[in-house]
């Protein structure tokens, strides 16, 4: 669940507005609005990813990020931050209590997505670049990751049909990856090599020149009732 307004594709209309990812969106303008951004820049989406997590605040170099506390299973959008080095810091939304700080560099002229993983006795974080590229005329693009600090090796398939990724673990994950568009799916997470199903995620309508990822989170002792059950969403990076 997205937390904040910005749309991914507004974000990269901006930032390849002011010279960033330019050949990322090439039909964007590059004369419109203020050039003159002598720090270079970055993008990042956060994931919250640790399911047993108290909601918690975002802080970028000690700044809060967005008004809205943030819960497991939220994700911000693209915002942009400068690049290179940044102090990633989460704070107890409701103590104020600093959960986990960590410095972490992030490439200019690049997105990023960050999760915060594993568990609240050992919290973690865990970034990808995202290489956003318009999939072909037809075709959406879609990535997979896992960030199940307990679960074993898992597969990501379509149910009753193709095995679209194979055997990977706590923070393994694929490229981007074709997939036919304009149509509905039904994905199930399977524990590697089996058909035994882990995780299901129905009824997904993926769309054409979109960009997905789906990533698959909770514990393997988790339970519905408590909300931290083995479980996969999905969400749109940006589309073109």
């Amino acid at each position: 669940m997205k937390i904040y307004t910005t749309q991914s594709r507004s974000f990269l209309a901006y930032i390849c507005v002011v010279g960033l990812l330019a050949l990322i969106l090439p039909s964007c303008s590059k004369t419109a609005l203020n050039t003159n951004i002598s720090t270079p820049q970055a993008a990042l989406n956060f994931v919250q990813a640790c399911p047993d997590e108290a909601a918690l605040d975002l802080l970028i170099n000690n700044i809060k990020v967005g008004q809205t506390a943030i819960t497991y299973g939220q994700y911000t959008g693209y915002f942009a931050l400068n690049a290179g080095n940044n102090l990633v810091s989460f704070n107890n939304d409701a103590t104020m209590t600093k959960i986990l700080a960590d410095t972490v560099s992030f490439n200019p002229n690049t997105i990023h997505t960050l999760f915060l993983t594993n568990t609240v006795s050992q919290p973690q974080v865990f970034a990808l670049t995202d290489t956003l590229v318009a999939p072909s005329a037809g075709n959406a693009s879609v990535r997979f990751v896992d960030v199940s600090p307990d679960a074993p090796a898992v597969d990501l398939v379509i149910k009753g049909g193709a095995t679209l990724v194979s055997n990977r673990s706590f923070k393994g994950y694929s490229s981007f990856a074709a997939l036919p568009a304009n149509m509905f799916y039904n994905f199930e997470v399977h524990k590697a090599g089996t058909a035994t199903v882990l995780a299901t995620l129905s009824n997904v309508k993926i769309n054409p020149g979109f960009v997905y990822t789906i990533w698959f989170h909770g514990l393997s002792a988790g339970t519905t009732a408590n909300g931290d059950e083995l479980s996969a969403d999905f969400m749109i990076n940006t589309s073109f």
